[in-house]
């Protein structure tokens, strides 16, 4: 039997062999793609190559990309462990081909590698083509011998692939493994083909088009190869089995589900066996990969995936946690392909202890829960579809898990109303996923963490402290030693720096050592969530491990930063009181600078909103309250009123911030918020509040910027200069100012006005002048005014055109004005020529004399523009030409 493994390596060696770059699967967090929640197929890593927008040494590759579909548009989560195909981690086998080789050599790799390398038997083998594409059928039967009954022809998007609505595209080939008609099914395109008899194993597109906007397809310049194989799919036909989890692989981690378990993969307990073995892969890359369990975005899926395989757990008897003991096996098993496996297993196996331990917690909730929901139920009642979403989504109970629950009592439950709360949960999941989910951290900081355990933050207390230096990371990897001048991340077993978190930035400062080495620290970065890396240059000296050493903040920059920190909470529960409770916080930045704040919020600030919420934040800056600081669980917090904010990360203890005194003569706090940030002792601290900037960020959400203390002081300042200088060129007290402005602007407008209209007489021939004289010409039996008018540009052009049909009664306006060399075209015909001619078709007639294209309107009056208005005159000539036929 070809084990797994082996396979894999089979496959790269081959390509590895025909001049192919072996490369290391990517994580499966994607690294350059923020329209992905997960790595999905082999090709994405290349995404960038593919479009020509990254370029790499090498123009042929192949790899063994790990793969996650488990939410978005590719969730193949619900049917994992009851098919025989579906999972949530898979690997998939490709070979790609940047502009080098194109289908034949793509086929033959793809020929040669099926039947000579693992010698399949070419009867059990067929294939398909897109409908169109005669060339890759003809190199099938060239290459493989195929008869064309074996060359099916799909005329769907099946066999055509396209990353999108626009960009590079073409045709697919599809390779098909015949388990022979034991099975039922039928060959692809038939009305049994989604039996189990024919599967495909491979699918080979040929990039060969660039899809435009408008619908056309174009040839790329270097057509590409982009191919895809399922591991699991070609090991089960490989080692003789048609389900997935037959092979080795699965049996080997199923074995371990059994023993871990007491129960044997047999009847019903075989799905929940799969559900564990399968999901066991995904949670463990996806840890491993720096995603760990939260409330939203790609930590929202693996929660929802470790939650699935601890319910099927339960289902089979386990109360305690046991899933964690799993991951050594499959450490052991695939580590060797991917190292940051056993880099990573004592996170991944603390990672899911604590998710089972939550879990057993939550089941018992979700047990009272469903006990209280269904008290007043008669038998024949079915529970509400929102209360079972609830447990499925909040407790980890999946639809059929309620439905066995209230069976035995006689109760169903409201399935349209589940699966309404499900949709809404998706639209919503889709909604918000992008940008979340925690950056992939380099595996080694897994090894660092496990060993050193987290950092010890005295902060709080201080600006400076005492530790020995216990790790230095440089240039990707641990390092012993550092020399001067050498840039680094600088680990201490305790201190006062600040890691960046929260909207919060982190500290800078100076580390000195008892050596007499000096690094200055840029900033503070937490690693494997535990880890502070301290991150900058060794200015003076050589450092090595063990070193003691002074920790200093920078003290006056910490001091700006607390204070912006501090009023973007007063600010929050300002808006939540000048606005309305649905304001929730989208995001934020803290810094030395100013502070910016996003929020839920449907329509722009209007000018007294943004004064109001000003005026409070002062307010209570004003009282000078202390800041009172509590630390409790997070539960605890909330129900003490505290907002937490969604989708961080909080850990079984929490800080609770309260700052102020209520405004509205209650005894509550004016705000109190969840927060490990640092802040000010007191609201005076702040000293001063003030916004300086209003926007949209997306639809929905708002952003506001401001500015606290010294900074907020000196942009008034300078705003109140800004009024001075102003005021004293208008020879005005700065008191007078708005009204001698505003005297200026009805001044200018009626300038205007008188300047427009003696622009239309000047063009209407106004005066009496030659132009006035001349009077409409005649072209093709119709009058014609046409003129060429300087400084005056598109937006006046109407007015000349209808004061021109007036004079004329009936016939053809034509003017082109000519404003800072661009050209402004306007076309206008009275009513009674309406039908014989059309006013867009003259304009556009004409636009092309000035270098425009286009143009359009009504068939009485029609517009267009052009970057050349020196051939103003050949545009009007242009609409002679077209009325005299």
């Amino acid at each position: 039997m070809t084990a797994l493994r082996d396979i894999r390596r089979q496959f790269l060696d081959f390509f590895g062999k025909e001049g192919h770059e072996i490369v290391q699967s990517a994580p499966l967090v994607p690294q350059d793609d923020p329209t992905l929640l997960f790595v999905n197929a082999g090709m994405v890593p290349f995404k960038n190559v593919f479009t020509g927008a990254e370029r790499r040494d090498y123009s042929r590759a192949t790899s063994s990309q790990k793969c996650v579909r488990a939410g978005g548009k590719h969730n193949d989560l619900d049917n994992v462990g009851y098919t025989a195909r579906h999972h949530t981690f898979f690997e998939m086998l490709g070979n790609f081909s940047f502009g080098d080789y194109f289908k034949e050599q793509a086929i033959e790799f793809a020929w040669t590698m099926v039947t000579r390398e693992f010698a399949l038997p070419k009867d059990k083998l067929l294939v398909t083509v897109y409908s169109e594409d005669e060339e890759a059928a003809a190199l099938w039967r060239k290459i493989a011998g195929l008869p064309d009954e074996k060359i099916i022809r799909i005329s769907t998007s099946d066999n055509f692939w396209s990353m999108g609505d626009t960009g590079p595209c073409g045709p697919c080939s599809e390779i098909f493994f015949d388990h022979g008609p034991g099975i039922w099914g039928g060959p692809p395109g038939t009305p049994e083909e989604d039996g189990d008899r024919f599967i495909e194993i491979w699918n080979l597109v040929f990039m060969q088009y660039e899809q435009q906007p408008g619908g056309e397809r174009i040839n790329l310049p270097k057509p590409s190869i982009d191919t895809g194989m399922g591991l699991e799919r070609i090991a089960a036909v490989l080692q003789g089995v048609h389900n997935n989890y037959d092979v080795d692989l699965f049996k080997t981690l199923i074995s371990a589900s059994e023993e871990a378990l007491k129960v044997k993969a047999e009847g019903d307990a075989l799905a929940s066996h799969r559900v564990i073995a399968d999901h066991l892969r995904s949670t463990s890359f996806l840890i491993a990969d720096g995603v760990t369990p939260s409330n939203e975005g790609r930590g929202y899926v693996l929660r929802r995936i470790m939650r699935r395989a601890m319910r099927h757990a339960h289902l089979l008897g386990a109360n305690e946690p046991v899933l964690f003991g799993l991951a050594k096996t499959l450490s052991d098993e695939m580590g060797e392909a991917f190292p940051e496996l056993p880099r990573a297993l004592p996170a991944i196996e603390e990672t899911l202890r604590g998710e089972e331990e939550r879990f057993q917690r939550t089941l018992g909730r979700g047990l009272t829960l469903l006990e209280e929901a269904t008290a007043d139920l008669k038998e024949g009642d079915a529970l509400p579809g929102e209360t079972a979403f609830k447990l499925y989504d909040t407790y980890g109970f999946p639809l059929d898990l309620t439905e066995d629950a209230l069976r035995t009592r006689g109760l169903s439950v409201d399935q349209a109303g589940f699966d309404a709360a499900m949709e809404r949960q998706r639209s919503d999941a889709r909604a918000s996923w992008s940008g979340s989910g925690q950056a992939a951290p380099e595996a080694l900081w897994f090894a660092v963490r496990d060993r050193l355990g987290a950092t010890e933050f005295t902060g709080y207390q201080s600006h400076d402290g005492q530790s020995k230096l216990t790790a230095i990371v440089a240039d990707g990897a641990e390092q012993s030693d550092l020399k001067e001048g050498a840039g680094a991340e600088l680990i201490f077993k305790a201190t006062p720096f600040y890691a960046e978190g929260g909207g919060q930035i982190g500290d800078a400062g100076v580390i000195n050592f008892d050596t007499g080495a000096v690094f200055t620290v840029t900033d503070v970065q937490k690693r494997a969530g535990e880890i502070y890396a301290h991150i900058g240059v060794l200015e003076r000296g050589a450092i090595k491990l063990d070193n003691s050493a002074a920790l200093k903040v920078d003290a006056e920059r910490r001091t700006k930063v607390r204070s912006n920190h501090s009023a973007t909470h007063l600010l929050h529960a300002a808006l939540r009181d000048v606005l309305g409770p649905h304001v929730t916080q989208k995001g934020s930045y803290v810094g030395p600078d100013r502070l910016r704040f996003d929020f839920s919020h449907a329509k722009a600030l209007s000018e007294d909103e943004t004064q109001a919420i000003e005026a409070q934040v002062n307010a209570v800056i004003r009282q000078n309250a202390d800041a009172k600081i509590a630390e409790m669980t997070p539960d605890k917090a909330i129900e003490a009123g505290a907002l937490a904010l969604f989708g961080e990360k909080y850990g079984d203890t929490v800080r609770v911030l309260a700052m102020g005194d209520s405004l509205n003569d209650d005894d509550k706090a004016y705000s109190v918020e969840l927060c490990g940030g640092i802040h000010v002792d007191r609201t005076g601290d702040i000293a001063l509040f003030k916004i300086v900037g209003e926007s949209s960020v997306s639809s929905g959400v708002r952003r506001l910027e401001a500015l606290t203390g010294e900074a907020a002081r000196q942009w008034l300042e300078t705003e109140a200069n800004k009024a001075k200088t102003a005021a004293l060129s208008l020879k005005v007290p700065t008191h007078e100012l708005v009204d001698r402005v505003a005297a200026l602007q009805a001044e200018r407008k009626t300038l205007e006005r008188q300047l427009a209209e003696a622009k239309k007489q000047l063009a209407m021939g106004g005066g009496g002048g030659a132009a006035a004289q001349a009077g409409p010409e005649e072209v093709g039996g119709v009058k014609l005014i046409a003129r060429v008018v300087e400084g005056v540009g598109g937006k006046d052009l109407r007015g000349l055109v209808d004061e021109a049909r007036k004079q004329m009664g009936s016939g053809v306006a034509a003017f082109v004005g000519v404003n800072e060399g661009k050209a402004a075209l306007a076309v206008g015909l009275t009513d009674d020529l309406v039908g014989a001619m059309s006013a867009v078709d003259l304009v556009r007639a004409a636009v092309g004399a000035v270098g425009g294209k286009g143009g359009g309107g009504r068939p009485d009056f029609a517009q267009a523009g052009g970057p050349d208005g020196s051939k103003a005159e050949d545009a009007l000539a242009a609409i002679r030409t077209a009325l005299a036929g």
